[in-house]
């Protein structure tokens, strides 16, 4: 079995890297492939066929963030051309920053405090410190800058850059593809995209089926942590709408679907010890892992996660290093795709 401890790896095979939307490859959104992970074992099925698994009373909660174009064209003093990845404002106006290779393999590792990245489209970033060590002055991956244009950032964002991307996406993506049926507010700079494969016929069919909704906000930055990274902070938003309704289908011994790490993340940000949930919103620096297991989520609709991300963790965290391992060593051996654009995973643990 994988052991899917941040600290340790499994071996991705290039070709299971999903190189462009499934409509790129002739199939629906909810075409993609579907894997069940539960005490039982695992079952294969196609992501339009979720409502076989859920039960009425279930409460699959989403994320409404949308992503934004944050990629964008910079040139360095020395004449390399870079890519800058925005991928969190600060209170103060600043922004955290990504400076990543133009072959988008890697981030650069050699820049330095003061220096000004020339950005595509008239503005610069003037890095301030290393982020979030700020003692770290050589080789840090993130970096807290001043952005300087000559309107806000936002608009700046929209007319000059462009949704972001990693080696394995081989060709231009629409930024449509990018967004998915749930997308409401602008700020992730990269798309929640355990939600992609859900279409509109296939939620008016969960709720003709029992099954509820409920929305959170939390707009993610960059996900390109490295081995034994932990999370970013992000801004996240639970309705006191949505709370009321986690609280009452846990009481009446439904389930709560999370779609996704980041609506896992938010909804673990508000709970109480005893699982109940209050509304809330701000800042979470919340790591869910072996110290710090689910208390509200029951189940987990999810993409596959890379080797060494601390994703992992969170999957274990509320699914158990058995079942998350026993579901990776099946995706693997039956050649699931990986990514934003591949196929997903519906974790069920045990009932509490």
């Amino acid at each position: 079995m994988i052991a899917t401890e941040v600290r340790k790896r499994f071996e991705l095979p290039p070709e299971l890297s999903a190189d462009a939307p499934p409509e790129e490859r002739g199939l629906a959104r909810d075409a993609v492939r579907l894997m069940v992970a539960g005490p039982g074992g695992v079952r294969h099925a196609q992501f339009r066929d979720i409502g076989s698994f859920l039960r009425a009373g279930d409460l699959v909660v989403v994320n409404t963030s949308a992503t934004i174009p944050a990629a964008v064209d910079a040139t360095r003093a020395c004449d390399e051309h870079i890519a800058v990845h925005f991928s969190t404002p600060r209170d103060d106006g600043t922004w955290i920053i990504e400076l990543r290779l133009a072959d988008r393999t890697g981030p650069v590792r050699d820049a330095v405090v003061g220096e000004t990245v020339e950005l595509a489209g008239g503005a610069s970033a003037v890095l301030v410190a290393p982020h979030p060590d700020v003692h770290r002055y050589v080789g840090s991956r993130l970096w807290r800058a001043q952005i300087i244009c000559e309107v806000s950032v936002a608009d700046f964002l929209a007319t000059h850059a462009r949704p972001i991307t990693y080696a394995y996406v081989r060709q231009s993506i629409p930024p449509a593809a990018y967004q998915t049926i749930f997308s409401r507010e602008p700020g992730s700079a990269e798309m929640p995209s355990a939600a992609r494969p859900f279409t509109h016929e296939l939620v008016t069919e969960l709720v003709t089926r029992g099954i509820g909704f409920a929305t959170v906000v939390l707009h993610t930055g960059v996900s390109s942590q490295e081995a034994g990274e932990p999370p970013e902070a992000e801004r996240f938003w639970v309705p006191s709408a949505t709370a009321r309704r986690v609280n009452e289908t846990r009481s009446a011994g439904g389930r709560v679907i999370a779609v996704g790490t980041t609506v896992t993340r938010a909804l673990e940000s508000v709970a109480h010890a005893d699982g109940r949930i209050s509304g809330g919103q701000g800042w979470t620096e919340l790591f869910l892992g072996p110290d710090r297991p689910a208390l509200v989520v029951d189940g987990l609709v999810t993409g596959w996660h890379a080797p060494e991300a601390s994703h992992l963790l969170l999957l274990e965290a509320v699914g158990g290093d058995r079942l998350v391992g026993d579901a990776y060593d099946a995706a693997l051996a039956a050649r699931y795709l990986w990514h934003e654009f591949g196929d997903s995973c519906l974790l069920l643990p045990a009932t509490r």
